[in-house]
């Protein structure tokens, strides 16, 4: 099995990463260490990891991440701390030789995707640089795109994210965000974008909302709505195409949480949908685990990653939401998104 660490010991590791993690089970990994910056932290994430992984180490300050650094046992590290800290952290420990799976957003900006991308490719072996984008692996989603063929030629598209930022909101105290340029909208998940940003809701950074044209390369054109703090929560997604309509729409179902898939088609006895509950993570853990058994493997050849958790998969992201945070600040003259 390989062995593995987790530098950061928030809210994400303590109540999503270690619960995921113990259901994947010990087989394919060890987990050896769990760092924070703070001795605090780091203990309180160790006592939840500890029962599901006797052996797991209890690392923190500069002195713990230089014992992570250096051992050369760990041949990968999941790196789930600010988003500001993230890229740099990334990158000393893939110049250690470390696989590393960071925590969305990709990076801050696209300067800093472009500096990020420059020093991973300067690294003389470069190890494995994957972004946790548990989006791509929801079996909504992959399910949904097999039913793309049936809606025909795409019309038109729109995404609404209504969510849920308020004090209720375990991360609505999170310092990071609220420091971080673009605030909790960069934090999620084309060609030319053209965006109005506005500032309503005070007790949040802004921008606390974004509506936005978006051109794909194909001519297609949609919009994009976020609205970070709503009192009615939605999320969805309604492709609409020549010959029927695909929606995908957050919510639960006997008590489970996860996305419902609907197609809609020109005869009503024949619409359709399906549920299926969240298990994006999970799923997303296990094929960066599994890429770094098979890396381990292949020690002397390129180290594939796969292609839904590749840096530049998670690069082109941010650069959608750069490009729209900028056109929001033009007073929504059309930018041109980044490629990567």
């Amino acid at each position: 099995p390989c062995v593995v660490a987790i530098v950061g010991a928030g809210i994400f590791v303590r109540s999503t990463y270690i619960p995921r993690l113990a259901e994947i089970g010990n087989n394919s990994f060890v987990l050896r260490a769990i760092w924070s910056r703070s001795e605090d932290s780091a203990k309180s994430a160790h006592a939840i990891a500890k029962p599901f992984f006797p052996g797991v180490e209890c690392k923190w300050g500069e002195a713990g991440l230089d014992d992570i650094v250096g051992d050369a046992s760990i041949a990968a590290v999941m790196v789930v701390i600010a988003g500001q800290a993230q890229v740099d952290m990334s990158l000393r420990l893939l110049s250690a030789g470390k696989h590393v799976l960071q925590e969305k957003p990709a990076a801050a900006s696209v300067n800093e995707l472009q500096k990020a991308i420059s020093g991973y490719q300067s690294l003389p072996s470069a190890p494995i640089w994957a972004v946790a984008e548990n989006y791509r692996f929801e079996p909504a989603f992959v399910e949904g795109r097999k039913l793309m063929t049936e809606i025909g030629n795409v019309v038109n598209f729109h995404v609404i994210v209504e969510g849920s930022m308020n004090s209720s909101n375990p991360y609505f105290s999170s310092s990071w965000r609220r420091n971080f340029d673009g605030g909790f909208i960069l934090d999620m998940g084309i060609t030319s974008v053209s965006a109005f940003t506005s500032h309503v809701d005070t007790t949040v950074p802004p921008p606390d909302h974004l509506s936005s044209t978006v051109q794909l390369d194909n001519g297609t054109s949609g919009v994009f709505v976020m609205v970070v703090s709503s009192r009615s929560p939605k999320v969805l997604w309604r492709i609409v195409g020549l010959n029927g309509t695909l929606q995908v729409e957050r919510g639960t179902k006997d008590g489970k949480h996860g996305y419902t898939v609907a197609l809609f088609t020109a005869d009503p006895s024949q619409n359709k949908n399906w549920f299926y509950p969240f298990s994006g993570v999970t799923l997303e853990l296990e094929a960066f685990l599994s890429d770094v058994s098979m890396a381990s493997l292949n020690k002397e050849g390129d180290h594939q990653v796969e292609k839904r958790l590749s840096f530049l998969e998670g690069a082109r992201d941010v650069a959608v939401l750069d490009a729209m945070l900028e056109s929001g600040r033009r007073g929504s003259s059309p930018v041109q998104v980044g490629k990567f």
